[in-house]
């Protein structure tokens, strides 16, 4: 299993010794946690660490939610929601009508439509919860979660306890508290693994593992992907490859990377890794802005402003070699249409070749191109392609001389939000 990277400048000519250098004192800094932000670096090794035991666990609480609820509402934000939604939006099918459980997220936003509505959707189904909150304090899950507890209070009374799931911190917090009060079942958040790090964590293993996918599976291709990209070989480790080639085309003077993908399902892959990628790299006036676009839709649209545009960005195309499930044109008797040249040519194929002349359409513009390709679409190929992703960030960042595990910009609109709404103390 890899992940094939392809660039369309000369590669060879990046890897000079100051980068290998570079690459093998960051590689070091990872491995011995001894690199800015070491704290945070659990996620490195945490696939292949992880027990059969705490496995067989999460899939126990999944299998009990499944069997007693028709809905299990996961209330989290930033990495507490969007590593789980990109698996299960990556894993599902656009039209699936399960018998078993549907998982709906809340908490990612504040709207009260949204959470009145969600409420009166709920009504008639059976339900449970599961927060998700290192503090408990987080304004837009909090307030998520006191309206979906007073709910489920009302609804189960005492019942409601073993309807309720925490993932919060394991030593403190205003969750971990209510948690130990009310006696919900919990699972922790590790101290060293941020939000944005924490999809192989309970934090997203659970959602998944309740939506019905394959969680030992979505870890062994985790645990592939550490082992892989465990080398520090800038020739043959795809991770560090696409790090490089983002820091060369940054000094280059393209400061916007677009992540183009011609299949629908990995559109929340797509904004798991803007949070990843964003929330690591954009600090001290520096980083890689990440944006997205979905083809052939986008082509319709911003591929104006891709191709003709100015000339800040380069394009990361995702691609997959295998469809799960495809469609082959027919020869229709009346060709008014006109695409009876495409007889006998699947939808896959179609998107290959859209592809291909996008990439030299907007190559033959001025805008450099990289391309990802992952196999195909499955719970292992996306826990490679995950695990894939978060060492090439942290590369990307330490390549910046930027601490890849903080977020101190973050803070910044939630203290203007305490300020402007009187909260005692601001």
């Amino acid at each position: 299993m890899n992940i094939n990277v392809n660039y369309s400048g000369d590669y060879s000519q990046l890897v000079t010794p100051e980068v290998k250098n570079r690459l093998n004192a960051i590689h070091e800094g990872i491995h011995t946690k001894s690199a800015a932000g070491a704290d945070f670096l659990g996620w490195v090794d945490w696939p292949g660490n992880m027990s059969n035991e705490f496995l067989q666990d999460i899939q126990n609480t999944a299998e009990q939610v499944r069997s007693t609820s028709d809905v299990l509402v996961v209330i989290g934000i930033g990495g507490s929601y969007l590593g789980s939604k990109a698996v299960i939006e990556a894993l599902s099918t656009p039209f699936e009508t399960k018998e078993g459980l549907e998982v709906i997220f809340a908490g990612q936003m504040v709207s009260g439509e949204y959470l009145k509505q969600l409420m009166s959707y709920l009504d008639g189904k059976e339900v449970s919860l599961n927060v998700i909150s290192k503090s408990g304090k987080t304004t837009e899950p909090a307030l998520a979660f006191r309206f979906l507890q007073q709910y489920m209070e009302k609804r189960y009374g005492e019942q409601a306890t073993s309807r309720i799931i925490v993932t919060t911190d394991e030593e403190k917090g205003a969750l971990l508290s209510l948690a130990i009060e009310k006696g919900y079942k919990r699972y922790v958040v590790p101290n060293d693994i941020g939000g944005r790090y924490s999809v192989f964590t309970a934090v997203g293993l659970l959602p998944i593992a309740a939506a019905g996918y394959d969680i030992a599976k979505l870890m062994g291709g985790a645990t592939k992907a550490q082992e892989e990209f465990n080398l520090v070989d800038p020739t043959t480790n795809s991770a560090i490859q696409y790090a490089i080639i983002r820091k060369h085309l940054y000094d280059a003077g393209y400061p916007v990377e677009i992540m183009a993908t011609f299949d629908e399902k990995l559109r929340y892959i797509q904004e798991w890794w803007k949070q990843l990628f964003g929330e690591s790299e954009g600090k001290e006036g520096k980083g890689i802005f990440p944006a997205s676009v979905v083809y052939s839709t986008d082509l319709h649209s911003l591929g104006q402003y891709i191709q003709d545009g100015k000339r800040m960005l380069f394009e990361t195309f995702l691609t997959v070699e295998k469809a799960n499930d495809d469609l082959t044109v027919f020869e229709a008797e009346n060709d008014g249409d006109e695409l009876n040249y495409l007889s006998g040519l699947t939808l896959h194929e179609f998107n290959h070749a859209c592809h291909e002349a996008t990439a030299s359409a907007h190559l033959d513009g001025g805008v450099p191109q990289v391309s990802l390709t992952i196999e195909q679409i499955d719970e292992e190929h996306i826990g490679h392609l995950l695990y894939f992703y978060m060492i090439s960030c942290a590369y990307s960042a330490y390549l910046l001389d930027i601490n890849p595990f903080d977020q101190p910009g973050v803070e910044d609109y939630k203290n203007n939000i305490f300020k402007i709404l009187k909260k005692p103390g601001y």
